[in-house]
């Protein structure tokens, strides 16, 4: 049995299938390598793929996205990807890392003001989970968030951020109760305009390198405690 037999395209998956290879083909690979070599951060093809539907592909419309499938968020990640590794971080990053765990838990308010914009290529998210000290087991974090009225302080440094340098929204995890080890964490969504919220060094790394990475520090950030689920 062939791919196409077990996942069958429809008319939808073609056409943006189709489209991602043309953007990427005709706007991504022509400057692929110059902000690879620069490392800047592709900020005007982001915000044209977010036009597209493609920073937010199985997002409702109601939340800025094109409410498509999972199959064609496969597809056009896969051409964007094969002009520029780089795009295709970020493009999945704002996809599934940021947009996917909001729309699955998130509160409706927190829907409409942290995915939107995103799914829209207004704005740009990003995950947070590894720390200098932890990576595979995120039990050993060492950042903290204590409970402080209507807000959570966090404080603690999280490290091989992408998209950290130029996010507008992040996906944070950190601790909660220690106690509970890694039943003790909790995922915020954080805004990188509050005070307390520091970007670190940005990574030197040897490619994918106009896809940004870096540390961020927070110092007694406050972040709003929404309702929780």
């Amino acid at each position: 049995m062939t791919a196409n037999e077990l996942f069958p395209f429809t008319d939808e998956h073609v056409m943006i299938r189709q489209a991602a290879r043309d953007f990427a083909q005709n706007e991504i690979a022509p400057i692929a390598a110059e902000f690879d070599e620069s490392g800047e951060f592709p900020l005007a093809t982001i915000r044209k793929m977010g036009e597209m539907g493609f920073m937010g592909i199985e997002v409702p419309e109601a939340y800025g996205g094109a409410g498509m499938d999972t199959l064609a968020y496969v597809l056009a990640l896969e051409e964007i990807c094969k002009a520029d590794a780089a795009h295709g971080t970020i493009m999945s990053v704002n996809n599934s890392l940021y947009c996917y765990g909001l729309l699955r838990y998130g509160t409706e308010e927190q829907k409409e003001k942290f995915v939107t914009p995103i799914a829209s290529g207004e704005a740009i998210g990003a995950y947070s989970l590894t720390e200098p000290m932890s990576g595979s087991d995120a039990a050993t974090m060492r950042s903290r968030a204590r409970r402080d009225g209507d807000f959570y302080v966090i404080n603690g440094r999280k490290s091989w951020v992408t998209s950290g340098p130029v996010a507008d929204y992040v996906v944070l995890f950190t601790i909660t109760n220690p106690e509970l080890k890694h039943r003790g964490i909790t995922a915020f969504v954080v805004e990188a305009s509050r005070p307390g919220f520091v970007r670190g060094k940005k990574e030197p790394k040897l490619g994918i390198r106009a896809s940004a990475t870096s540390e961020i520090h927070f110092e007694d950030y406050e972040c709003p405690g929404y309702q929780e689920k």
